[in-house]
């Protein structure tokens, strides 16, 4: 109880009683059968008897009706059987399966070996100082100098994991980008990184080597040095001035990528994307090239996205099972949503912008690579370009996604010749119901107004 108490190994005790915890497996997980259950199939038992009872007074029923009578009765009472069976699966609660307890036990145990061991260690290292205190040596800076020297292996080993981070963690978080502005953001991130990178290495080379340079010494004596200006600038204006050409430096970038100019958008495929739990709805122009007004009034149970076919611009609208666009030809994205803030993202493509309810949003890329000249390139013939929400919108975000393939010109406009369009049938008939009950109310208060 003493080391308990007194010794330094305190925290680290603490430690080892939180990661026992969490390497122990989970208490409570089980695959149990409920009393519960087992009154489920005695119900269902049950119920098959009095179906063969009530089969057999309907064979009879021709030669006796009084058959019949005595055969609701066993019926009857298989149905209060199961009605009782019920009620006693309730009352009786679940059976815990023996292995739980184990399962807790046991993990009890663990965390209580790990932290006799880590007392058994510091048991070690006390026996160890008070033999070198009865021998005559140093037992207050030996432990400095040895953790010190752990600090120079931790830096060592820290830099290697730098490394080997990059060399094989970085060919899966960073690929080219396939869109014209991407080569502009791509260079920004890299920008970026080397600057992250260069600092993180040289800070950490400073601290730990600092720890291992000025390491207490018996022949050393401590100065404080509690300020200095031009160390308080070096460290304030550096950084500031960084970040800020940072920060510049993307705005411009973005600005580039989203100030799209009157003409540059007229050449470009508008395509509208809307976003709602949990999925996507992809409409496509027709041959006019303008997409129809949304309006949410107007939303029904056949009219989703609340069209406005008062607007002849939808009649030929077409809605995209996938997302196809064309290589090499600027493309126009209408982003809007339903319900909440969602995001479409595409990173392959390095488009990201927020699908936000009763506003519109647009992102306008072009391009560059088709999706088989992708999987050529990857050597992987089942990838395909995927966009995603990237905004956490609920418990099926993770599923909210939409295909993306990049196509030839050709292929393209037979993709879409395929098509169906918003303006059903059902819609036309609904459309016309709506104007003509529209113009009946019209015409009755303007008859009242009169």
């Amino acid at each position: 109880m003493g080391f308990i108490k007194n010794s330094k190994f305190r925290a680290v005790i603490v430690l080892a009683f939180i990661v026992g915890i969490g390497v122990a497996p989970r208490a409570y997980s089980q695959d149990t059968i409920t009393t519960a259950a087992q009154a489920v199939d005695t119900v269902a038992q049950v119920a098959d008897t009095a179906v063969a009872v009530t089969d057999t007074t309907a064979a009879a029923s021709d030669s006796a009706a009084v058959a019949s009578d005595t055969a609701a009765t066993p019926a009857a009472s298989a149905g209060g059987s199961a009605a009782t069976a019920v009620a006693v699966a309730e009352e009786s609660g679940p059976n815990i399966d023996p292995q739980v307890y184990m399962n807790f036990f046991y993990g009890v145990l663990l965390v209580f070996l790990i932290c006799v061991l880590v007392a058994v260690i510091g048991k070690i290292i006390q026996v160890y100082e008070l033999t070198r205190r009865m021998n005559g040596k140093d037992t207050t800076y030996y432990m400095r100098n040895f953790n010190a020297r752990l600090f120079i292996i931790a830096l060592v080993l820290g830099l290697y994991g730098v490394y080997w981070s990059y060399v094989h963690h970085g060919g899966q978080a960073f690929r080219a980008a396939v869109t014209e502005h991407g080569a502009r953001i791509d260079t920004m991130f890299i920008i970026t990184t080397i600057i992250c990178t260069i600092v993180l290495v040289v800070m950490h080379v400073a601290m730990f080597s600092f720890v291992y340079i000025y390491r207490a010494r018996p022949t050393r004596k401590a100065y404080f040095y509690p300020h200095n200006n031009t160390l308080e600038k070096i460290w304030t204006i550096i950084p500031a001035v960084t970040l800020t050409i940072l920060v510049l430096f993307g705005f411009f970038t973005w600005r580039s990528i989203t100030n799209v100019s009157e003409e540059a958008q007229k050449e470009a495929i508008l395509i509208e994307v809307v976003g709602e739990q949990f999925t996507w709805t992809v409409r496509y122009p027709g041959r006019d090239g303008k997409i129809g007004e949304r309006d949410y009034r107007l939303t029904t149970p056949l009219n989703g996205l609340g069209i406005d076919f008062n607007d002849k611009n939808s009649w030929d609208d077409q809605l995209g099972t996938e997302i196809v666009i064309p290589v090499n030809k600027p493309v126009r994205f209408q982003i809007g949503s339903k319900d909440i803030l969602h995001s479409f993202y595409i990173p392959d493509f390095r488009v990201q912008m927020n699908a936000v309810p009763g506003m519109k949003t647009y992102f306008q890329f072009t391009a560059t690579m088709t999706t088989e000249e992708m999987r050529d390139k990857l050597g992987d013939y089942n990838y395909d370009f995927v966009m995603l929400c990237n905004k956490i919108c609920g418990g099926g975000h993770y599923n909210m996604q939409k295909k993306v393939r990049v196509v030839t010109e050709e292929e393209y406009q037979a993709w879409l010749n395929e098509q169906p369009y918003f303006f059903t049938e059902d819609l036309r008939k609904e459309f016309q119901l709506t104007n003509a009950a529209k113009e009946e109310e019209d015409t009755n208060l303007l008859a009242q107004a009169n």
